[in-house]
Order: structure tokens, then C-alpha cells, then sequence
């Protein structure tokens, strides 16, 4: 399907209307008959912005919560959450496409107002949740690095909105290396403080065993369900429906069929490296708080503090901080970015870039500083890990349409997903309600 080409109103309730993110759609060239490495580079960038959702703050909290109390036992959490999220970001590409839609129009074409409004409601919920974990975790590197009070910090992390819109004006792929440097930065303090740890990887590799304490635990449900929450995030569904789609890969069936092997290669490489980090951070908190006896380390500001008396060398802690705010800066694009892709795509309203992030900043910012100044620092890691399990909660709203789109005839054509991805994709989004059932129940019964 060509943009424009009328479509049956039996398989969509609406046309496709102009894609969101304007601005960027099909701006990054892909030349039809260049060398399959040169295609590769092409599509080359969208599955790091998606593996961002494994490094922003929330992810921290919840790995060094569950490091520290729980050692390498949920490694393996984050193992099936990788896998999930390589699984559910490839029906992503295939969505965009096979169609010419994101997840948001995907979800505005097909189901009426009154289902559809409400499912824009909660990806709006999943964002602010989101954009709340990076104005806390932001803030908190600001305090950890140059001893900004936490209250400044917060109010600080409205004004990345400028560095959004500078980049937004250079260019897609100008967006794109900017992620791609911090992440650099990122896997680079961390791979000096693991060194300076020296984990045992023995129970490292056993770490990523699957056992049923996870699920008969209740506190580590809890943990490992915000961790499942931190990584397979709702908003990357939608972002990476949209992003995919900024580059000019044609309209033809086998041209299509060749960008989503590349994107689905772009994202799947990028998660895997993205697991690496995530679960470095995990691993940092075994080799050091819990294997020092620290079972109760969850809060940013503390770890760091931990760091330096644990592995003995002060630059630990400056590492610490630095990975953090890039790991705000990362998120604050790539939220953004969701955040516009969600709102085009499911009411058709075109904002400015500056005056979204900005109503999206002032939802994340409020609750953060009433908390900040009434309870202090000692209580945002629980802030943070409350909205990754608030993430976790919003899944199955993502999931379910995703697959039930991606799995239908009429809705894909010739690239419909075949039926065991579809299948796993179904078991995935079944596993995912029943944690997040059996959560609600230890919550309401007082177990966790």
C-alpha cells in the first residue's frame, strides 16, 4: 500500500492519515541498488534509540534494588526481558512496514473512539511514568556530580527541551548519534566499575538460570516486575513504529520485505548490546552491596556513596554519576519523541515540540518535587521503582493490539507475521497479564 492509496474500510475504520513526526518521515535515504552493507548503515540507528528504555534511571533503581538484595538471581528477569522486547520491537518495524502506520494511528484506524481514547489515555500515563524516572534519576546525577540540591535539579531537567529542539533541526541522524555517543559513555563507566568489582562470574552465568522464587516471592515479583517494566516499556512500542518509518525505503513489496530485515537486524543487534548494560548494572550491585552485606541499596544518591569505600578507587563514583545524566539525556529524546508520535497518532493534534515536552516535563515534574521536598532524597527510589511497576501495568494495552494487528491478513497483507511469531508474541503478552495480575493481588491481599 502506496501513502494515499484508498483502503478497505472493512479492515481499517479510518484512512491513514499523514504520518507523525512529519518533519523526519523518509528523510534518511536508503539507495536501491547500493551493497547490502551500505543498507545495513542505512537503517542503522532506530534500535538504539528503543534500546534506551534499558538505561534510564527507573532501570537503575530496580536493578540495584534487586542486586542488592537478591544478588544474580534475577539476571534471568532480565535475559526474558530482552528477549520479550527483541520479539515485540521486530512486530514494531512489521507494523510500520506493512502498513504506513505507527502503533498510535494503528490503534486510532482500527477500534472505535471509545476503546481508542482510552488507550491513548494510558500510553499518555506510561509517558508521564517514564519522563518521571528520567526527571528524578537527571536530577540525581546533577546532585551526585556537582552537588546541585535535588529540588534544582528537578527544575534544571525542564530546559533539556532546548537540546531536543536543536537536535530536532540538524536532522534525524544527528538525533540518532547523539543517543549512540551517551550510550558509548555509558557502557564505558560501566565497564571500568565492573572491572574494579570483579564479580564472580560463575554465579554470574547461574545468575541467568530461570528459578520459581521469582514468582513465589512476592517482594521479587515486585522487583522483577519492575524490571521487566524498566526494560520492555510501553513507549518504546510506539516509538519504534514511528521511527522506523523515517527512512525512504520504497513502497514495493520487495522493497519493504528488505527493510524489515534490516530493521529487525538494527534492533535485535541493539537490544542484545543494550542487555549488556542493563545487566551490568545489576551485576555491579551484586559484586558490591549485596556480596557486602548491603541487602537494602536502592537509592541512587546511597549507591553512589557506597561505591567508592566498596571498590576502593574514587573515580567510581564520578563514573556513577556521569553514566546516570546520560542516561536522563538519552531518555529525555527518546520520550519525547513517543510522546508526539502518541499524541498525532491517536488524536491527530500537532503540537510544538517544545510546548509538548514541555506539558509532559510539568506531569513528571510536580509529583517529583512534592516528593523530593516532603520526604527528601530517601524516597525516590521508591518513587522510581513505582513507576516502572506503573510501566509494567500499561503492557498488555501496548502489547495485545500490537499482536492482534501484526497477526491479521487483512490489516498486514504479504507481511503478516507468521503464526509462531505470532503465537510467542501472544504467550509474551499472556505471561505479562498474569504477572501483572498476580502483582495487583499480593498488593491488594498486603503481601508486598
Amino acid at each position: 500500500m502506496s501513502q494515499g492509496t484508498p483502503e478497505s474500510t472493512s479492515v481499517w475504520l479510518r484512512s491513514r492519515g499523514e504520518p507523525s513526526l512529519t518533519d523526519v518521515f523518509r528523510t534518511v535515504a536508503v539507495t536501491p541498488n547500493s551493497s547490502t552493507w551500505r543498507k545495513f548503515l542505512a537503517f542503522f540507528g532506530p534500535g538504539y534509540l528503543v534500546a534506551v528504555g534499558y538505561m534510564d534511571p527507573g532501570n537503575w533503581a530496580t536493578s540495584l534494588a534487586g542486586g542488592a538484595q537478591y544478588g544474580y538471581t534475577l539476571l534471568v528477569v532480565a535475559l526474558v526481558s530482552n528477549l520479550m522486547a527483541i520479539i515485540l520491537q521486530s512486530l514494531c518495524a512489521r507494523l510500520a512496514i506493512a502498513t504506513g502506520r505507527d502503533l498510535a494511528q494503528a490503534c486510532r484506524d482500527a477500534y472505535p473512539p471509545y476503546f481508542a481514547r482510552p488507550l491513548w489515555l494510558l500510553a499518555e500515563l506510561a509517558i508521564c511514568a517514564t519522563d518521571l524516572a528520567e526527571v528524578i534519576g537527571t536530577a540525581i546525577g546533577l546532585n551526585l556530580l556537582f552537588g546541585v540540591p535535588l529540588e534544582i535539579g528537578v527544575m534544571i531537567t525542564a530546559f533539556d527541551v532546548f537540546l531536543i529542539l536543536w537536535l530536532q533541526t540538524r536532522g534525524f541522524r544527528w538525533i540518532e548519534a547523539f543517543i549512540i555517543t551517551l550510550l558509548g559513555v555509558i557502557t564505558l563507566c560501566f565497564g571500568i566499575q565492573i572491572a574494579l568489582a570483579d564479580p564472580n562470574w560463575g554465579e554470574v552465568i547461574r545468575g541467568f538460570a530461570p528459578t520459581t522464587q521469582i514468582v513465589t516471592d512476592p517482594n521479587m515479583l515486585y522487583i522483577a516486575l519492575g524490571i521487566i517494566g524498566a526494560t520492555v516499556m510501553p513507549h518504546n512500542l510506539y516509538l519504534h513504529s514511528g521511527i522506523v518509518q523515517t527512512r525512504a525505503y520504497g513502497e514495493t513489496l520487495p522493497e519493504k520485505r528488505e527493510a524489515l530485515k534490516f530493521a529487525t537486524i538494527d534492533s535485535t543487534v541493539a537490544l542484545c548490546f543494550a542487555l549488556l548494560i542493563n545487566a551490568s548494572i545489576l551485576i555491579l550491585a551484586a559484586a558490591t552491596f549485596h556480596k557486602a552485606g548491603h541487602h537494602d541499596v536502592a537509592e541512587l544518591g546511597r549507591a553512589q556513596e557506597l561505591l567508592q569505600p566498596l571498590l576502593g578507587a574514587s573515580i567510581a563514583p564520578s563514573l556513577f554519576a556521569i553514566a546516570l545524566i546520560c542516561c536522563g539525556l538519552n531518555s529525555t529524546v527518546t520520550a519525547t519523541m513517543a510522546g508526539q508520535i502518541v499524541m498525532e497518532g491517536f488524536l491527530r493534534i500537532r503540537l510544538p515540540a517544545w510546548l509538548r515536552r514541555l506539558v509532559t516535563r510539568l506531569v513528571a515534574i510536580v509529583p517529583a518535587i512534592v516528593v523530593t521536598l516532603i520526604y527528601g532524597e530517601g524516597q525516590t527510589a521508591k518513587l522510581l521503582i513505582l513507576s516502572q511497576v506503573v510501566l509494567s501495568l500499561q503492557l498488555p494495552f501496548a502489547v495485545v493490539p500490537l499482536v492482534l494487528f501484526t497477526a491479521s491478513k487483512g490489516k498486514m497483507g504479504a507481511l503478516v507475521a507468521p503464526r509462531w511469531l505470532s503465537l510467542t508474541a501472544g504467550v509474551i503478552a499472556a505471561i505479562i497479564i498474569a504477572l501483572n495480575l498476580k502483582l495487583l493481588f499480593d498488593v491488594a491481599t498486603g503481601a508486598v
